[in-house]
């Protein structure tokens, strides 16, 4: 199951979360030359192996397993998937 990071981030973008993850497939990271205009980190659901490490890492609380994502951030499955589109 998908993992999606969700509004808390916004603003935010601690990167703890990255610092985890035994796959990086959390972007942007401070590396990156987008990490500044970036809003918020996004998770590649196409790499993620769904160990769920990034989940208790984040200071916000704004990972979450898909299945457990609050309705009123249904929004923010398609806003990670669209970041690695682009």
């Amino acid at each position: 199951m998908a993992h999606i990071i969700a509004e808390p981030c916004i603003g935010t973008k601690d990167t703890a979360c990255v610092a985890v993850c035994p796959v990086d497939c959390i972007h942007p990271t401070k590396d990156e030359a987008d990490f500044a205009a970036a809003e918020m980190l996004y998770i590649d659901n196409d790499i993620c192996i769904d160990c769920g490490l990034c989940v208790d890492e984040c200071p916000v609380k704004a990972i979450f397993p898909q299945e457990d994502l609050p309705a009123e951030w249904n929004n923010f499955i398609e806003k990670n998937a669209a970041y690695f589109k682009k």
